[in-house]
């Protein structure tokens, strides 16, 4: 899979833009985002187009340890691509204070504290930087305000149990920039994050 370049992330005259760090996610109706494959029972190719979209502008990507621990076991045998491609090679920073077992090719713990690490990364050349699967490594950056934006998938399922994605956050106003319904019934919205609101 090629990188492509994406209408944020290009060279001005000031020099790169800032990166992005992008946060996707699947949810159901009442948002949980624990477990997707249990709400997410149909696909169609928009959803999936979204998948790919989502990915094509990442060149790394945040991890907490037990997604991690689940994914190093499961995506490099996986076939199930786009994404097998994507998060085999690109590059993997976990946050975790033990070492990283079983090895994952490109795989390295964060040094430090999450939050001061992926502000430098940010600060670094490169294109969006993407969070996945990783909850409370999600509910923390969120709180901290260096996530840029939220890719959803959301089903139109009530779960009732699991963890939500949003539960426990200060409040963020956000802005939508993109927003369908998929054949298969899924919201695809992405917000971008303005400020935290101030108490």
């Amino acid at each position: 899979m090629s990188l492509q370049a994406h209408p944020d992330n290009v060279e001005t005259n000031a020099g790169r833009t800032p990166r992005k760090v992008v946060a996707g996610y699947f949810l159901s109706l009442d948002g949980v985002a624990e477990a997707p494959d249990q709400f997410i029972t149909a696909w169609d190719d928009e959803t999936d187009a979204s998948g790919a979209k989502l990915i094509e502008t990442q060149d790394a990507v945040i991890l907490g340890r037990r997604t991690y621990d689940e994914w190093a076991g499961f995506w490099p045998v996986s076939e199930i691509e786009p994404f097998a491609s994507f998060i085999n090679a690109v590059p993997k920073y976990v946050a975790t204070s033990t070492p990283l077992e079983p090895d994952w090719t490109n795989s390295r713990v964060i040094d430090g504290g999450l939050v001061d690490f992926v502000r430098q990364l940010k600060a670094q050349p490169g294109f969006d930087i993407g969070v996945h699967g990783s909850i409370s490594i999600t509910r923390t950056m969120l709180a901290a305000g260096i996530i840029d934006e939220l890719r959803l998938v959301v089903a139109p399922t009530i779960v009732g149990t699991g963890q939500r994605l949003l539960d426990g956050l200060p409040p963020i106003r956000l802005e939508t920039i993109r927003s369908t319904t998929s054949p298969s019934g899924h919201l695809l919205v992405n917000y971008r994050l303005l400020h935290q609101a101030t108490t």
